[in-house]
């Protein structure tokens, strides 16, 4: 007589298998256009209002990186980028990561599939001077200025979120005088569109990198916010140098 619960265990295994393969190549296709597509993040804070939204407490913005427009080019005057920062940005970050160490490998795999966030300090600014450029803000100027010359500024938040001193900084500049800076080659400069509420480049004047950012540490071009459904849509790269 034949053992009917054992065949019914052979015709089960061939599905077992089928899902956990279809599984292992769906996450291993995440992974990939993860590493050489783009992927998602969470805006943290306000420093990037009214472009991108973030704050305590509420719902903020996802977006959506791609990493395609810089192969074989780097990133522009205007584009808005997401960046690990280097160790000066670092001071006061804490890893993501469990001091568990099989919790934190596990957390560790799942960031490939954008499970669990990359264990790094990640920001997002947008890009105002690049290699070779000097960028400076002085008393009377109109704007900042990049090699002499005014950048477009019409998507900074205005009026500003905190009061600015006249004597040592103005609106136009979005805060304190600075520079002038001299980006070095293979870096960008990059400032928040919440002037008085970003701790950017300006604020990092002081390191190694003069507060500018490697190209090596950039990790995409934000392309779009994609929830709250609400706020769907494009992040403008708009061209901010004349």
């Amino acid at each position: 007589m034949k053992d009917n619960s054992a065949e019914s265990d052979k015709k089960q295994l061939p599905w077992i298998v089928e899902t956990l393969l279809i599984v292992a190549v769906v996450l291993a296709v995440v992974g990939l256009l993860q590493a050489f597509v783009g992927r998602q993040y969470v805006i943290p804070s306000s420093s990037m209002e009214p472009t991108l939204h973030g704050c305590e407490g509420c719902t903020n913005d996802r977006i959506l990186t791609e990493k395609i427009s810089y192969y074989g080019s780097d990133p522009e005057p205007g584009d808005v980028i997401v960046f690990e920062g280097t160790p000066s940005w670092n001071a006061g970050w804490e890893s993501p990561r469990s001091d568990n160490s099989v919790l934190a490998a596990i957390q560790e795999g799942l960031s490939y599939v954008s499970l669990a966030p990359p264990n790094e300090n990640n920001l997002v600014k947008r890009v105002v001077a690049t290699g070779g450029q000097t960028v400076e803000c002085q008393e009377g100027d109109p704007a900042v200025m990049v090699d002499g010359e005014p950048i477009d500024q019409s998507y900074v938040l205005s009026p500003p979120t905190y009061p600015i001193d006249p004597t040592t900084g103005s609106e136009a500049c979005g805060g304190q005088y600075f520079g002038p800076i001299t980006v070095p080659d293979e870096n960008v400069f990059v400032m928040g569109d919440n002037r008085t509420n970003s701790a950017d480049s300006r604020a990092h004047s002081f390191d190694e990198y003069q507060g500018t950012i490697p190209l090596d540490n950039v990790r995409g071009k934000v392309a779009l916010v994609f929830y709250p459904f609400s706020r769907i849509g494009g992040v403008d790269d708009p061209e901010i140098q004349g």
